[in-house]
């Protein structure tokens, strides 16, 4: 029997933010099967990713969600937490992998071939379907952190540095969730 080579899609999501875990999704699709409307997650709408998501989470042969969470994040810096919530994901699957494109300019290492695709959640389809579950994943969660922490906004901003972020900083100072490694988290003086 006839098998196209499984590939695994890699993206993360939550590099920028402030607070919160970085989040990575390792996705592997159907052969010869596409799904309609695939797209960074960054230019779809929150119910069109939503939607996206329920069917990639459906029709996918598989998918993982890995994670590195705030204390790994100042301790070991955002790009190396990025790179190991990467691993993480790709750990994750139960489909043995033949190859793995990263979205970004570097991959992390793997147990199998690997390479970085440079806007890969504008041009690949694997790519762009990790893109989608990270993305609403970490949506969910930082939804989730506005409930124990509703001073911060972040189910509005996810965490990002918007002046209402910063604000609230400047006024409450950080809480747990926050990345201390952070120059806007570590100083009470914001500007």
């Amino acid at each position: 029997m006839y098998r196209r080579e499984y590939c695994a899609g890699v993206d993360e999501v939550g590099r920028g933010p402030l607070a919160g875990a970085v989040l990575a999704a390792a996705v592997v699709l159907q052969p010869f099967h596409r799904i309609e409307g695939l797209a960074d997650s960054k230019v779809l709408s929150s119910s069109r990713r939503e939607e996206l998501d329920i069917v990639i989470r459906e029709q996918a042969i598989d998918y993982a969600i890995g994670r590195s969470e705030v204390e790994e994040i100042d301790r070991l810096n955002i790009l190396e937490a990025s790179l190991l919530a990467m691993q993480r994901a790709v750990a994750g699957l139960k489909v043995p992998l033949d190859f793995i494109l990263v979205d970004g300019n570097r991959a992390p290492a793997f147990d199998c071939p690997a390479e970085f695709l440079v806007r890969g959640d504008s041009r690949s389809d694997e790519i762009k379907a990790a893109s989608i579950i990270a993305k609403v994943a970490r949506d969910a969660e930082m939804t989730a952190l506005d409930i124990r922490y509703p001073e911060y906004g972040l189910a509005s901003h996810k965490g990002y540095p918007t002046p209402f972020h910063l604000k609230a900083l400047k006024q409450y100072g950080p809480s747990p969730v926050h990345r201390m490694s952070f120059a806007p988290c570590r100083q009470r003086e914001l500007f």
